[in-house]
């Protein structure tokens, strides 16, 4: 036991005498100084125990190339030793499959091949389908109708219902335009319940507008060419043609509105307007006007906003800001109504059908020639004086009063038809 003590302090000696070896990496040296001293087998590959306790040798007879800075040389022999490539990268990203995006197309309200129509020369003729929708449901034709006109027929072997009417008929309207005359028609399909016992629908309304055009300065038929000159009883059926209208207007009363659809609460800018030809100048009144959800102005739920020969009840009936404006042209009349819907009528539809007449500008006014609003709890005419108001509380026939002045004689009357338009619930 204690010359393993000895041995082993001989060993520690040398390994302190070879430092600058050890720092060299002397293995054998290094693995006998760590051995652990309660063993009886050297370390594998280590040199004898008698071999361990040979003198050390002198520092001076060291080799050269030992006595080199040994942290240099640990350096190369680290650059300088092998290396192995690096064999590990990230994992790949999954690539995600997206399905393909959906081919999403609305169905239309009315199938475009669902309505065929021919304009004759003085005439127009449409067919529409039965299945007008494309649903399979045979439509109602008792609610289908042209400008207000009902179906006149239907072909059985077609699956056709037949509707037609004379070019100024069925509430139609005339655009003049440059080249071309275009008699405007709309072809309305109000939605009922499928029977009075069950009061659901399975089909929705719609209304289609549908439009002649004829050029303008040309014959429209095959018969031969006028003469250049013009018979007297042309000149006379062309004074006594007028074109009356109602159109929907922009806020600044100058364009025709392009969109039809309005929300509670909305102004509806709507102007009336006779276009004349070889008349002396004329002067436009609204008799009366009623909004229905269809088409027909006898319908129910009805709506009279102007009665009593142009006193405007809306704005006394409800507190709306419907008016008239001051008239600045006598061949227009320009009024506001505040956009409404009929209670429990889903659709949104409006139509406005008016009564219009025309008669001598130079003619006076009086009780049944007047435009009244009413405001500040009173009745204001927009031209002559307050007082032709008076009567829009009670009754403004002038039938049998005596001593009427004939030069105040209506020249035209005429019901035109507006619509359809919608009216939405605010967002």
């Amino acid at each position: 036991m204690g010359l393993r003590q000895g041995g082993l302090a001989v060993v520690l000696l040398v390994a302190f005498g070879f430092s600058e070896a050890r720092r060299l990496g002397l293995t054998t040296l290094q693995t006998a100084a760590l051995w652990p001293t309660d063993t009886n087998v050297p370390p594998p590959g280590s040199p004898s125990l008698v071999q361990a306790q040979a003198k050390p040798l002198p520092q001076n007879s060291l080799p050269a190339f030992l006595l080199q800075d040994s942290m240099n040389f640990q350096s190369q022999q680290v650059l300088q030793g092998p290396s192995k490539l690096l064999t590990w990268h990230y994992p790949p990203v999954p690539q995600v499959t997206r399905p393909p995006p959906v081919q999403f197309e609305p169905q239309q309200p009315v199938q475009v091949q669902a309505v065929a129509v021919e304009c004759n020369d003085n005439s127009i003729y449409v067919e529409v389908k039965k299945d007008l929708f494309g649903t399979g449901i045979v439509i109602d034709p008792s609610v289908l109708t042209l400008g207000g006109c009902a179906v006149q027929g239907e072909d059985s072997d077609a699956q056709v219902f037949i509707l037609q009417s004379e070019l100024h008929d069925c509430n139609s309207s005339l655009r003049l335009t440059q080249d071309e005359l275009v008699y405007s028609f709309t072809l309305a399909y109000a939605s009922m319940p499928i029977s009075p016992g069950v009061p659901i629908a399975r089909t929705s309304s719609a209304a289609v507008s549908l439009e002649c055009h004829y050029p303008r300065l040309h014959n429209v038929s095959s018969n031969a060419l006028l003469p250049a000159w013009i018979p007297y009883a042309s000149t006379e059926f062309g004074q006594e043609h007028l074109v009356f209208s109602l159109r929907l207007m922009m806020d600044d009363w100058v364009y025709e509105r392009p969109s039809n659809q309005y929300y509670l609460g909305d102004l509806i800018n709507i102007e009336a307007s006779v276009m004349q030809y070889y008349h002396v100048p004329l002067r436009l009144f609204v008799d009366r006007c009623v909004a229905t959800a269809v088409p027909d102005v006898n319908a129910v739920p009805r709506y009279p906003f102007i009665d009593n020969y142009g006193c405007m009840l809306d704005a006394k009936l409800t507190g709306s800001k419907s008016q008239y404006l001051p008239q600045t042209q006598a061949d227009r009349l320009q009024f506001q109504l505040e956009a409404f819907l009929f209670h429990e009528d889903t659709s949104g539809f409006i139509y406005i059908t008016c009564q219009l007449k025309v008669n001598a500008a130079s003619s006076p006014v009086d009780a049944e020639h007047k435009a009244c609003s009413f405001s500040n709890n009173g009745w204001a005419a927009m031209y002559g004086g307050n007082q032709l108001c008076s009567c829009c509380d009670s009754s403004c026939d002038m039938a049998s009063r005596k001593g009427r002045d004939l030069s105040s004689e209506d020249l035209y009357i005429k019901e035109v038809t507006l619509g359809p338009f919608t009216v939405k619930e605010d967002l």
